[in-house]
C-alpha cells in the first residue's frame, strides 16, 4: 500500500516537470512573478526547509535536474517533449521551482502549470516515465525516501493540470 502511495505521488511530480519542459520552449518567455507564492506551481511550504537541506539545496537541486533532464532525453517515451526544447532554461526553472516548494531563497518565475502545459497533450504514459525518470535521479543523488515523498506530496495536486490526454 505504501508503494503504491508513493508511485502515485511520484506520478503527479513527473508530470509537472515533464510538461512544464516542453511548453516552456513552445511558449513565450515566463513573466517575473512578485510573489512566487501566488503560482499554484510553487507552493511555498516552511515546513520543508529540512528537506531542502536533504536535497543538497540549491547546489543538489541544481545536480539533480542536470541527471534529471539526462533521463528524460535518454527515455523514448519523454524524449519528444524535451529533445527540441530549450533544457538550460526548463532546468533553471524546476531548479527553482522546486526550491520555493522546499523553502529555498529562491524565487520562481515560470508559468503555472496549467498555461506551461496547455496544447501538449500529455498523457499517463508519459507522466508514469516521467516520474520514473525523477525517481532515478533522486535514487543517484541518495535524496533519503523520505524527502523525495515531501516533495512529491506538494507536486501531486498539479496532475490535474497537466495531463490533458487520456
Amino acid at each position: 500500500m505504501y508503494k503504491i502511495m508513493i508511485s502515485t505521488l511520484l506520478l503527479a511530480a513527473g508530470l509537472c516537470i515533464g510538461g512544464l519542459a516542453a511548453a516552456q520552449d513552445a511558449m513565450p518567455a515566463a513573466r517575473p512573478a512578485a510573489n512566487a507564492d501566488a503560482y499554484p506551481s510553487a507552493p511555498r511550504d516552511p515546513a520543508l526547509k529540512p528537506v531542502f537541506e536533504q536535497f543538497g539545496g540549491k547546489p543538489g537541486l541544481v545536480a539533480l535536474m542536470n541527471d534529471f533532464m539526462d533521463n528524460l532525453v535518454a527515455d523514448p517515451v519523454t524524449r519528444p517533449y524535451f529533445e527540441n526544447a530549450d533544457r538550460d532554461h526548463i532546468k533553471a526553472e524546476l531548479v527553482d521551482q522546486f526550491c520555493v516548494i522546499l523553502d529555498g531563497p529562491c524565487t520562481y518565475t515560470g508559468k503555472d502549470m496549467a498555461s506551461a502545459h496547455r496544447g501538449m497533450d500529455v498523457n499517463r504514459a508519459a507522466f508514469n516515465a516521467l516520474v520514473q525518470d525523477l525517481q532515478s535521479a533522486m535514487n543517484k543523488h541518495d535524496i533519503p525516501f523520505r524527502a523525495q515523498n515531501k516533495l512529491l506530496a506538494k507536486l501531486a495536486p498539479m496532475h490535474r493540470q497537466i495531463v490533458t490526454k487520456l
